[in-house]
Formats: structure tokens, sequence, C-alpha cells
């Protein structure tokens, strides 16, 4: 994998070629994936053109790590701190894989009293993209933490898109505070949708006109989210265009309803996958 430093709408980031001729664009702010294509040149990530790159906000698109809290079940900011600060490229031993980390700080402490390391891994192989993300407890005592991949695929037309794989899952609806048995084979969208299942043992499957995307993630992680804002409330985010919410679908690989805990010394690593077929 060649790996070079860039500049991305003003900010430092870094573009990964893989030997397959796939690339990858990871912002150092969040070590956030914000550009995945394949050998064929399609891009499979919605990024915002409206999203904001000034060093400090959370950036609309891409793979946002949400950690350690997910959303506003916490004390802390929204989704956490880790999409929002600057993480560090390290050299990795595996091979087609990008490394970033990010340690515990005096920033991070008045947050979240814990001493930690976070590491992101972004990895290239045949068309595909494995995202992991590895927290290391290198504290005293033991923590809890929440963790989602907030992945935003991009999708030509969201009325022309079906999710597949959910059928038979415990599922909570966000928007009706609900929570029953998925009954569809597979998941339509013409409104805003959120909703949290629990994590299906076989991969998702993404299906359009365009072509199929296969999602699959590791077992640590235990909830999938799968979020449109629709036209109402798209029309209400101030860095994504009103019509934005038509070319994105965010499925999430997560750890969010039984946090993690981790006892001094020991990491956890949850991971997804995506891979074109």
């Amino acid at each position: 994998m060649e790996i070079t430093p860039i500049e991305f709408r003003g900010q430092p980031a870094l573009r990964a070629n893989g030997i397959d001729g796939s690339t990858l664009t990871v912002a150092l702010h969040g070590a956030q994936v914000l550009s995945w294509t394949a050998a064929d040149g399609v891009e499979r990530l919605y990024l915002s053109p409206s999203a904001v790159f000034d060093g400090h906000t959370a950036i609309r698109g891409g793979v946002p790590i949400c950690c350690p809290q997910f959303n506003q079940r916490g004390m802390l900011p929204k989704h956490g701190f880790m999409r929002n600060l600057p993480w560090v490229h390290e050299v990795s031993d595996a091979p087609e894989t990008l490394r970033l980390t990010l340690r515990d700080s005096e920033a991070t402490r008045k947050l979240w009293p814990h001493a930690f390391e976070a590491r992101l891994e972004a990895a290239l192989s045949g068309g595909q993209l494995r995202t992991t993300l590895t927290l290391v407890n290198i504290d005293r005592a033991p923590w809890t933490f929440a963790a989602a991949l907030h992945t935003y695929l991009r999708v030509d037309d969201i009325a022309n898109v079906r999710l597949e794989g959910l059928q038979g899952a415990n599922r909570w609806d966000s928007l009706r505070d609900d929570r029953w048995v998925e009954t569809a084979a597979a998941l339509h969208f013409d409104a805003e949708f959120d909703s949290v299942y629990a994590a299906p043992a076989q991969p998702l499957r993404l299906v359009q006109p365009g072509g199929k995307l296969e999602i699959s993630q590791s077992a640590s992680c235990s909830e999938t989210v799968v979020w449109n804002p629709g036209a109402v409330l798209g029309a209400k985010l101030a860095d994504m265009p009103a019509d934005g919410f038509r070319h994105m679908l965010c499925v999430e690989a997560a750890r969010i309803d039984e946090p993690v805990l981790l006892m001094p010394g020991a990491q956890w690593q949850g991971w997804q996958q995506l891979r074109v077929l």
C-alpha cells in the first residue's frame, strides 16, 4: 500500500493506493475514512459536499468513529469525542493497512477520566474495505464504553435501494420508541428511518440498480444501526444538501445496548467489512 499525506478541503489527510487499484482517503481529524473506491473506480462512501472541515467539527459522511459514547446515551458530547480530535498516523505491520492512533490527553481526561489507546485500521483487499476499531485499557482500573462505526454508504437514489438480511432480527425503532421483530425480507426507504437491530449472524446486502454491496461485522459489534434522515430532517441538517438524504444510507456496526467493560491491560476490537459483489 502506498500512503501519501495530502490536504483535503484544507485539512490534513492520507491517501492510500492499494495494489489492486483501490483507493482510500482518511482524515487525521477523527481518523475518519472519507472515501473508498475499489478497482472499478466507483465511490462507495457518501461524503456531504456541505460537510464542515475546520479541524474541530464532526465531519458529515464517510466513516465517523462514535466512541466512547453512542449518540446522546450518556454525559459526553454526542457520539463521544474521538471523532473530533486529531489522530496520529503510525506504520502498520499488516499488509495493505492504514493505521491511526489516539491516546488519552489532558483534554480527553477532562471529559472522560480514563487512560486509553484507540487504533483505527483501514485495510484494502480485492474489492473489500475493512475498518477496525481497537480500544486498549492502559489505566489501573476498569472502564466501560460504547462504540460504533457510523458508515455512510453512497447510493444513487435511496428510493431504489433495498437492504437485505435483517428479517427476523430484534428491532428498536427510535422514531416510534417501539420494539418488535423485523418481518420484512428487505428494507425500503421512503421517509426518515432510524432503527437499532440485533446484529444478524449473516452479512447484509445493499442492493441498488448500480450494483450490490455485502456488509458484515464482527461478533463483538452486537448491534446494527440503520439510518436515513429523510427529506424533512435532511432539510434541517446544515452540513448536508437538502437532497443529500437521497444519496446516502448509514449502516453501522455498533456496540451500544450493553456497554463493554474493559479491564486494565485488556483490549476490545470491532470491525465492519464492505465487499463489492
